[in-house]
């Protein structure tokens, strides 16, 4: 096994534990690591903010997209659903459903992730049946055929694991319970709503493979399961479920709050907690770089304490290569320790590759958001 270069060293003024008690001469602190937040790192202590830049030229910048104002996204397929930013490991789209599915969708591209950022309703697939609401996530095997009838106007966030699959993190220390216990998540039933969908009347499924989609016809609903048994299936938590990680001492970075973990990407949830009560403890996301990972954060709900101006249905975009951080108001408002508790409600997405933004992205980009951590 490979082994990092490795030789913890202090040199000048530096604070002995990262993320709490920094020098007075230099407040700001950079973590520069690999691997995401499990790798080597480094912590700098800079006497200027590290995303203090006056001018930015080039393709590689922070980046905005408000995904409200997408248009076309109402569709009776999800497979219409454009991608907004993508990979060859990973692909993120939003789609909104409003009326029932008149077709089956089925994905033998991967699993499916999907997250109800408005609305609800029922949920049926080879499985069973399951409702979903707002805050609801829901994994969906490959080549599951499935369909949903929204009771209110549905926005969901879906990320595919292409050619994977999704799978809890390894919890480590704090054990299997920690964050949420597995026995929050619910599997879909066979119950009597689903019982009354059995048909003899024709259906159609929608399968994509290589991201084209056949139609497969056939004179009865195949949705016509009696009973199952095994370890393989849809299963839904709610962000509601979740117990955040957390230390009134220390900040701990992003990779505590993970929910799922597939071949080549991570998805985490920021769920409101408490903030570090610690006189020396740094209150808000550390200055950091990113060396290894594509960063994306979908906006659900609340107050997002670490940014300004960023309105539900948002999406931030920060790719590999440079430092980012909170803005100043906010890196401000955690110095003075004015707010006690966070109610943000964020999803992440972290892809050890780099993501392409998709067409339909550009249309609704915020090009101004590379300014908006200069000094008002």
């Amino acid at each position: 096994m490979r082994k990092p270069i490795s030789f913890p060293k202090q040199v000048g003024t530096a604070s002995r534990q990262a993320h709490a008690d920094f020098p007075e001469e230099a407040m700001y602190e950079r973590e520069a690591g690999r691997s995401g937040f499990f790798g080597p790192a480094t912590h700098f202590h800079h006497q200027h903010a590290p995303t203090g830049w006056s001018d930015w030229e080039g393709p590689l910048r922070p980046r905005a997209f408000n995904f409200q104002e997408l248009q076309g996204l109402d569709t009776a397929s999800p497979w219409v659903a454009p991608n907004l930013l993508y990979n060859a490991h990973c692909k993120f789209r939003i789609w909104h459903v409003s009326e029932p599915m008149k077709k089956l969708a089925r994905n033998a591209d991967g699993d499916d992730l999907m997250f109800v950022h408005e609305g609800g309703g029922e949920f049926f697939c080879d499985y069973g049946h399951l409702t979903l609401r707002d805050g609801d996530y829901l994994v969906i095997p490959r080549s599951t055929n499935w369909r949903l009838e929204p009771t209110s106007p549905m926005q969901v966030v879906m990320i595919e694991a292409t050619n994977g699959a999704y799978q809890l993190p390894d919890k480590g220390l704090v054990g299997n319970h920690a964050i949420f216990d597995p026995a929050c998540l619910d599997v879909p039933d066979i119950n009597q709503r689903f019982k009354d969908q059995y048909s003899e009347d024709s259906w159609q499924v929608e399968v994509k493979r290589h991201g084209e989609v056949s139609v497969v016809t056939f004179p009865y609903n195949p949705l016509d399961v009696v009973g199952w048994h095994g370890d393989l299936a849809p299963v839904r938590v709610n962000w509601r479920d979740f117990r955040p990680l957390m230390s009134h001492r220390y900040h701990l970075p992003p990779s505590a709050h993970t929910t799922f973990v597939a071949e080549r990407f991570v998805v985490c949830t920021f769920v409101p907690r408490p903030i570090e009560s610690d006189p020396g403890a740094l209150k808000v996301p550390f200055y950091h770089n990113n060396d290894d990972y594509d960063e994306v954060l979908f906006y659900h709900a609340g107050d997002f304490f670490s940014r300004d101006n960023i309105e539900k249905g948002s999406v931030t975009f920060h790719p590999a290569g440079f430092t980012h951080g909170p803005h100043p108001k906010a890196f401000q408002a955690g110095l003075q320790h004015k707010k006690k508790f966070t109610d943000e409600v964020a999803l992440m997405l972290d892809t050890r590759d780099a993501l392409s933004v998709g067409e339909a992205a550009h249309a609704v980009e915020n090009s101004d958001y590379v300014k908006s951590w200069q000094e008002k």
